[in-house]
């Protein structure tokens, strides 16, 4: 199963994302779930690199979890883009969960709480 948990600071703002696990809808290859979260994730990164032209902290190890954490010092413009685009993965996520809810899980967690 596909984990996504999206961490909130105190003002309801994502600042982190994590994806670990595997769907196991289909082979290796073939996993339209997990290819679907995948692009999501991978999209939601690309904008905040190339569009917005920040520098998250991006962890990928070889079991397949990647980890997005926002910088510390966004400008409050640029923070509102970002916000819109973690949110926009979010959703959906959050959608392809709900089609899928035996092989993808979505969590939102305090940020504090890790």
């Amino acid at each position: 199963m596909i984990r996504a948990v999206f961490y909130r600071d105190g003002q309801g703002a994502i600042t982190r994302f994590e994806i670990t696990g595997h769907a196991g809808f289909a082979d290796r290859g073939e996993d339209i779930v997990c290819a679907a979260v995948s692009a999501l994730s991978q999209a939601a990164i690309l904008g905040l690199e190339e569009v917005l032209h920040l520098v998250p902290d991006v962890e990928l190890d070889e079991e397949g979890r990647l980890v997005c954490q926002l910088p510390a010092a966004v400008p409050p413009d640029v923070h509102r883009a970002a916000q819109a685009i973690l949110e926009t993965a979010r959703v959906g996520i959050q959608a392809i969960a709900s089609d899928y809810d035996d092989y993808v899980r979505v969590e939102e967690r305090n940020a504090g709480g890790r």
